[in-house]
């Protein structure tokens, strides 16, 4: 036997608890986490698709003003009607029409711009209107 036994059992260790996250609150913060990320993602998403809208109205509307100010230095009274085409203008193809008509006032002719897609004709991206004539010379 051993001398320094005396009979009494020692004390049990005493548990220590942990302190750090159970796998349940891992696995509910990473599920928090995923979903705010696809949020992000998705909202990241929607704004590159309306930028790259933004850019088509914003270069049509150019082109718009380019046809109109071209029928208007072509010919101070240009005869009415319409006319359309393709041009190439920043980097694509567009489909245009210009239609000149009449006014009230007899001088006055206004034309009106129409930009669209070159394969989406039938949507227009940009509308423009003028107007021009002899009594609007300076």
């Amino acid at each position: 036997m051993n001398a320094s036994w005396t009979g009494v059992r020692p004390e049990p260790a005493r548990r220590i608890r942990a302190r750090g996250f159970t796998l349940l609150e891992v696995l509910i913060g990473l599920l928090v986490l995923s979903v705010a990320l696809l949020a992000l993602a998705r909202t990241a998403a929607v704004q590159i698709d309306q930028f790259a809208a933004l850019r088509e109205r914003t270069i049509a509307t150019w082109l718009a003003e380019d046809l109109l100010a071209e029928t208007r230095l072509g010919n101070t009274f240009p005869p009415t009607g319409s006319s359309s085409g393709t041009r190439r203008f920043g980097a694509r193809d567009w489909y245009w029409q210009v239609r000149v008509e009449g006014t009230d006032v007899p001088t006055i002719r206004r034309i009106d711009v129409r930009v669209s897609d070159a394969l989406e004709r039938d949507t227009s991206l940009a509308r423009l209107n003028g107007f021009v004539g002899q009594d609007l010379l300076p």
